[in-house]
């Protein structure tokens, strides 16, 4: 089956097979919805059925010329562009242009996957959409977006676009576990729900590592340190400990939103978004109990602060330690509601 490895978007799949199997696909595809659903994949396995020479359009032989090129990554007709750095770049889209100027050089249709085109600036935008209004035959363009993030309306426009939905909780812990083989079941629930049912997110991390961290920086935003000077030295140390994470960075710094999101909804007396996120309730127990609505949404602020100063390339040290300071020190006591004083009587 062409979308065997594509788990929990049935929608999707139902779609795009119907399109392969009756040969009726569009120039160009957008897959648009959280990160790590499996957009990527759902390319991948489209272009896998196209170059295919041998099977059916339901599921590739992986035994002919086309199929061993692609899956061994050296497929001429098959071009995968990504952000450099932060941003699809003009000079990307430049480039790809050239590619498509001249004809396919296999027999087949020539495939580009674009990641993450939300990424780019409204020049190299531009110059996309310019190539999916007149696109060159022979070509089929396979974008993927965050939902989340703005997109030009023309290119939307220009595109059939295919929804991808973030997976349900045992679905997700099912393909954690089958990318982390020492992975447990529990621990896999457990990260499936915090990730907000996206586990790409975390593929090729060491998610036993970035769970551990994020428990100890949940016990030490739940905790109340004795002084500010025990709370800056905790900051300074838990900031070295996270900058040192070279993947997985950004999907921690989700899950800080994630937890600030569900005590702002403990506060107002809602459930849950996901009542399988139990793992996160005992901190968030304790959070409720120390920061106010205003404070949550302060900390809300750092660490979107922090995502995007990232997304600049700044310095990962720096935007670690401004992070933490802000979210462990400098907080007053959660204000009880002041008891009415009787006025004084004056005589």
């Amino acid at each position: 089956m062409v979308f065997a490895e594509l788990l929990g978007q049935p929608k999707a799949v139902q779609l795009l097979s119907r399109a392969l199997a009756g040969g009726r696909l569009a120039h160009a595809y957008l897959f648009i919805g959280p990160d790590g659903v499996g957009k990527a994949t759902a390319a991948r396995s489209m272009a896998a059925a196209l170059f295919c020479r041998e099977g059916t359009p339901s599921a590739p032989c992986r035994q002919c010329g086309g199929c061993r090129k692609f899956f061994s990554g050296n497929h001429p007709d098959f071009h995968h562009i990504l952000p450099q750095g932060a941003v699809i770049k003009i000079d990307q889209v430049r480039e790809l242009k050239k590619i498509l100027s001249f004809p396919p050089l296999e027999s087949g249709p020539r495939v580009i996957l674009l990641e993450d085109v939300h990424t780019m600036r409204r020049e190299a935008a531009n110059s996309l959409l310019k190539l999916l209004e007149e696109p060159p035959p022979g070509n089929l363009l396979l974008l993927t977006a965050d939902e989340s993030e703005p997109l030009l309306p023309t290119i939307l426009s220009r595109c059939q676009t295919v929804p991808f939905h973030p997976l349900p909780p045992a679905v997700a812990a099912d393909i954690l576990m089958r990318l982390d083989s020492g992975l447990d079941s529990g621990r896999a629930r457990a990260l499936a729900a915090l990730t907000g049912g996206c586990p790409g997110k975390i593929r090729s991390l060491d998610a036993e590592n970035l769970t551990r961290l994020f428990d100890e920086s949940m016990n030490c935003l739940a905790a109340q340190a004795e002084s500010e000077a025990e709370a800056i030295e905790t900051a300074l140390l838990m900031a070295v400990r996270t900058a040192d994470i070279r993947e997985g960075l950004e999907t921690l710094l989700d899950l800080f939103l994630l937890f600030f999101k569900e005590t702002m909804a403990a506060h107002l007396g809602r459930r849950p978004a996901d009542p399988e996120r139990s793992s996160m309730a005992p901190y968030v127990v304790r959070a409720r109990e120390r920061w106010n609505l205003d404070q949550l949404s302060d900390k809300m602020q750092a660490v979107e602060f922090a995502r995007e100063a990232l997304a600049r390339n700044c310095n990962r040290q720096m935007v670690c330690e401004v992070l933490f300071l802000r979210l462990l020190t400098g907080d007053k006591p959660n204000p009880e509601p002041e008891t009415p004083r009787r006025p004084h009587h004056i005589p």
